[in-house]
């Protein structure tokens, strides 16, 4: 599986089937070849009959908080909203960033998403342009914003110099 720059972004609105798809993708590539080595992670969404959060999911099945509108710790207080949710930068990192370490047996990348709530993570980028620079496949997603707004420059892969 391994090439040279073989990169598939996939993009559109919340709640379009980004993350529905690269699962599906995910789950017939491991039925077709399950000794590929797969790294990456998913966001889903975590439910209580109504949306409260955003959690971290590792292609192993772990899981960690990225987001949430219920924390109400001191601690949550410090952390970047987006909309109604607060950021837990730590606890992302803690699990998104060891996944993205560039490993020579690594067939292919899943990364879902590179949005606003990954952004705020000041190493999450850059462990984002290693894998890239790899020439390890990626499936990531990125979401385009509602509504016709745009992201911040800062915020968008617009500013990669690289031919994927």
């Amino acid at each position: 599986m391994a090439g040279t720059g073989k990169c598939l972004l996939v993009t559109g609105p919340p709640g379009v089937g980004k993350t529905t798809l690269i699962m599906r993708v995910l789950d017939m590539m491991r039925v077709s070849n399950p000794n590929l080595k797969i790294q990456g992670f998913y966001t889903q969404m975590r439910e209580r009959g109504q949306r409260v959060g955003f959690q971290v999911v590792t292609l192993d099945g772990r899981t960690s908080l990225l987001a949430s509108s219920i924390v109400s710790s001191q601690e949550s207080m410090t952390w970047p909203s987006v909309g109604k949710y607060k950021v837990d930068i730590a606890s992302f990192e803690s699990i998104a960033l060891p996944e993205l370490q560039v490993k020579d047996d690594t067939n292919l990348f899943i990364i879902d998403e590179v949005g606003k709530m990954e952004m705020f993570s000041p190493s999450f980028f850059p462990a984002v342009l290693n894998v890239l620079d790899s020439n390890v496949p990626l499936l990531a997603s990125i979401p385009s914003p509602k509504f016709g707004r745009h992201l911040p420059e800062g915020n968008s892969l617009s500013g990669i110099k690289h031919n994927y």
